[in-house]
């Protein structure tokens, strides 16, 4: 029985999640280069160094975000990975396009950084997201129709996937619109979005 090139290639799930896990980590380590140290020469007492630190403030806020916003994408990825029984070509290459929208986020910060004020780079910031969010609902979508999930995957879980990732989008979204009034409201409700997937949801849990 013949085998086309297709049926066999991309079918090894470890090996996608070490080279996710590679790229996450350099790109979350490349955000960090984006922070400038102040300038030695500006820098002639504490009340100096305080006050350009202080000046840092909004860029090392647009650091955090993203590096919230690549971990959550990282744990729902990695989420989607360990429900896999195995992959195929199409879903090695979905995964590789969230990848490259993943090396993009390095970019889209540093533009975020150097016009925080102007509403064309947040709406380049929001795009990457943007394309982060669709690619991953994208492979899912793929997926569950091609049968690549393990048989004795709960019922609930497919669509508890899907609908992270759609309720996530609408709210990043709904911050975008705001640079409509203001681009620092826009970043806000992002935050406030970021710390609600990263910590809200185990708040309610300990409560519950």
């Amino acid at each position: 029985m013949k085998f086309s090139y297709n049926q066999i290639a991309g079918q090894n799930a470890e090996r996608l999640a070490a080279m996710s896990d590679g790229i996450f980590a350099v790109a979350m380590t490349l955000l960090l280069l984006e922070l400038r140290v102040p300038a030695r020469d500006l820098v002639h007492s504490e009340a100096d160094l305080r006050r350009a630190l202080t000046a840092l403030s909004p860029q090392f806020l647009v650091y955090v975000v993203s590096f919230i916003t690549l971990g959550i994408f990282w744990v729902g990825q990695q989420t989607q990975l360990n429900h896999l029984a195995r992959p195929d070509r199409e879903l090695t290459w979905i995964h590789l396009t969230f990848l490259f929208a993943v090396t993009l986020m390095p970019f889209s910060t540093r533009l975020l950084i150097e016009f925080l004020a102007y509403r064309t780079a947040l709406l380049a910031y929001w795009a990457n997201i943007l394309a982060l969010g669709v690619v991953l609902y994208a492979s899912w979508g793929h997926a569950t129709k091609a049968g690549l999930v393990k048989e004795d995957i709960p019922a609930n879980v497919p669509p508890a996937i899907c609908r992270r990732i759609l309720i996530g989008q609408s709210l990043y979204a709904f911050g975008a619109l705001l640079c409509v009034f203001n681009t620092y409201w826009s970043i806000a409700f992002i935050v406030l979005v970021q710390l609600n997937y990263a910590i809200g949801l185990r708040f309610r849990k300990k409560r519950a």
